[in-house]
């Protein structure tokens, strides 16, 4: 029995999810890769809401190559995070490995002033 890939990282998610929650204090980082664009939230997780978010599709995003953007859009998350007084999150890479696009992001959000 074989997966596909979109089962395999649905399982690689879940197993993740058990372990990394956010709370009020600590927010969770969420990403979401699709093929063409990225996508990432801060989410607490007890009350479930969504604090800050932002995606390549957004007006401030300058198109380059899909890793530039992938830092530009942990840049703006983390601004709008800073600007919600949020400093400190977790990151949850949402199934996908932590490379290219991901760690960009990351890199990215780590650099606007985000601790994790």
């Amino acid at each position: 029995m074989s997966l596909t890939k979109s089962e395999r990282r649905q399982r690689i998610k879940f197993r993740i999810r058990k372990i990394v929650s956010g709370t009020a204090a600590q927010p969770r980082l969420s990403v979401f890769r699709s093929n063409k664009e990225i996508y990432a939230q801060i989410i607490d997780d007890v009350n479930g809401v969504t604090l800050a978010s932002a995606s390549s599709r957004e007006a401030g995003i300058t198109k380059g190559t899909n890793i530039e953007t992938a830092a530009a859009v942990g840049k703006l998350v983390a601004e709008k995070a800073l600007k919600a007084g949020i400093e400190t999150i977790t990151f949850d890479r949402g199934g996908y490995l932590y490379h290219g696009r991901v760690k960009s992001l990351a890199e990215g959000a780590r650099e606007a002033g985000l601790k994790f």
